[in-house]
């Protein structure tokens, strides 16, 4: 959007610049100097001729070489300062009206940039930002009201089914179950909405010396029973590594990763987690031999509420691996996701000890 600066004046500006004094400065000093050089070039004339005619010549030369040089710089500080000014302020009141496609355009025809052109720069900056924040506020809720309303659908569906008197007793078992995986499904989202709200506002993390390897297999143990369900083999190759972090904060990690592996790994198939010690680095590893992700979803994996799987036929809220992302920013380190669609994925996660 092109920004108009002929609008009506800002009722807020109660004071203009000094426009009067810059020209009576500029066309003093131009009048003393055309003065002097009327009188240095046209000494003989002036001996000559009627010196109140001189003066009167002078007088007039110097009038008019002020008159067009005080305009002249006027007009230069008018186009190169104060309309970019009042563009910049004009797009910034639309900007607060909630009105995110402003760009205030540059005013240099060469590419080359100086302060108000880096000024310009900076602000369509942040107007692109805050664009993208409000995007992703708009998309959290309906993502949010999304995940919360198909639990909150089968809740009422199998709670108003219950009330009828003429359920066979294995049929009202199983609404009841339905409508407690339902409730556990919300808690879960709810859970997770304010862990990563949470983290989003922490900066400090509390730091502890613990062995990182012990805590893996922890985190296999109490993922065991679902390792069993779908009979999946567990390949655990752990350096015994010594690590200064947020061991709670790690435990979101890795059972976030863990559960990912198992659920998209088919029945009878392998998970394999590795830890290696590589030059004060903690490497971990977590691989499956799964359905695997295509680039796209790869790129998006750890947005929030993102699922590359849009049927919803796997249990989940998008919410699990932003947080493993955000804890792992948060504690210093990186993670990255190498997947090829069809042979599995792979989790690498990089701590400093």
């Amino acid at each position: 959007m092109k920004i108009c600066y002929r609008e009506q004046k800002d009722k807020r500006i109660n004071a203009r610049r000094s426009f009067w004094k810059e020209f009576l400065i500029i066309f003093g000093v131009v009048l003393i100097c055309s003065a002097g050089q009327v009188l240095i070039f046209n000494r003989q004339m002036l001996d000559q001729a009627n010196p109140w005619i001189m003066a009167l010549v002078g007088m007039s030369y110097a009038l008019f070489m002020g008159l067009i040089v005080s305009l002249g710089t006027r007009f230069i500080m008018y186009t190169g300062f104060q309309r970019p000014l009042t563009e910049i302020g004009q797009a910034a009141r639309k900007v607060a009206a909630g009105d995110f496609t402003v760009h205030v355009h540059s005013q240099r025809k060469d590419n080359k940039k100086d302060e108000l052109e880096v000024l310009i720069d900076d602000f369509n900056k942040m107007v692109e930002e805050l664009a993208t924040i409000e995007t992703l506020k708009s998309d959290f809720i309906a993502n949010v009201s999304h995940e919360m309303k198909t639990p909150l659908a089968i809740i009422q569906s199998y709670a108003s089914a219950l009330r009828k008197e003429a359920l066979p007793q294995d049929e009202k078992q199983e609404y009841i179950d339905t409508i407690v995986e339902a409730s556990k499904k919300l808690s879960t989202l709810v859970t997770n909405i304010l862990k990563l709200n949470k983290l989003e506002n922490q900066e400090i993390i509390q730091t502890e010396t613990y062995y990182l390897d012990e805590q893996l297999r922890c985190c296999m143990l109490a993922l065991e029973e679902k390792f069993d369900e779908k009979n999946i083999e567990f390949d655990a190759d752990l350096d015994e590594v010594s690590i200064a972090s947020d061991e709670s904060l790690l435990e979101i990690v890795w059972n976030n990763l863990l559960t990912n592996a198992i659920k998209f790994t088919p029945e009878g198939s392998l998970v394999k987690i590795e830890l290696r010690n590589a030059a004060g680095l903690a490497i971990v590893r977590v691989s499956d031999n799964g359905c695997g992700m295509r680039d796209e979803t790869s790129r998006r994996i750890f947005d929030r509420f993102y699922q590359g799987d849009t049927s919803h036929a796997e249990e989940g809220n998008g919410l699990g691996l932003a947080l493993v992302k955000r804890v792992v920013e948060l504690i210093g380190g990186t993670i990255v996701v190498e997947s090829e669609l069809g042979k599995g994925t792979t989790f690498t996660v990089t701590l400093k000890l």
